[in-house]
């Protein structure tokens, strides 16, 4: 179990700050903001609290993976400018 934690942090950590990037960036998409809305209800329905292991399923394994491919369908532009980001933070880092 705790290898997956460590799995999901990982691989929803970059995707997280991608996505905070995203939301920050000035031609973000206009489908952004009410897709994730529509991932917040996702994660929070009350489904989760009535059968907890369809809950933890569900957090841990459908959540990221809409998440990862919303993120998917970002432009060019955003992606790239996060890309440069990410680099010149390496960079101030060394």
């Amino acid at each position: 179990m705790k290898r997956i934690f460590a799995l999901w942090r990982v691989v929803a950590g970059q995707d997280l700050r991608l996505l905070w990037f995203a939301l920050r960036h000035e031609e973000r998409p206009a489908w952004l903001l009410p897709g994730l809305a529509g991932l917040g209800l996702l994660a929070v329905e009350p489904l989760n609290f009535a059968v907890p292991v369809l809950g933890a399923v569900d957090e841990f394994v459908l959540v990221p993976l809409v998440l990862h491919g919303m993120l998917k369908m970002l432009p060019a532009h955003v992606l790239d400018g996060f890309a440069q980001a990410c680099a010149g933070r390496r960079r101030r880092r060394a």
